[in-house]
């Protein structure tokens, strides 16, 4: 799978918006791995979330740290505002 962002990408985050199944969003990764951009995968029976890396064979995901717990997904990546998307270019 391609990866949505890139390093350096800047986002628009909607900050304390519980996810969805599929969303791209900010966590605190367990084990002091610090923040992450991860893709929701599914929330299981506890209420700790499975996230996924967009790019398998350079991130890491929850195969390598494990569940992560809902207070710990801090928000929902709405959209890439830099570099510009490509509906919001000019054509010329």
């Amino acid at each position: 799978m391609r990866p949505t962002l890139r390093d350096g990408d800047a986002c628009l985050v909607w900050w304390g918006r519980p996810p969805r199944p599929g969303d791209v969003v900010v966590a605190r990764l367990p084990a002091g791995r610090g923040l992450g951009v991860k893709r929701a995968a599914f929330q299981d029976t506890d209420g700790t979330w499975w996230l996924r890396s967009d790019n398998v064979g350079v991130g890491t995901d929850s195969a390598a740290f494990g569940m992560v717990a809902a207070e710990d997904v801090l928000g929902r990546v709405l959209l890439r505002y830099w570099p510009r998307p490509a509906w919001l270019r000019r054509s010329a």
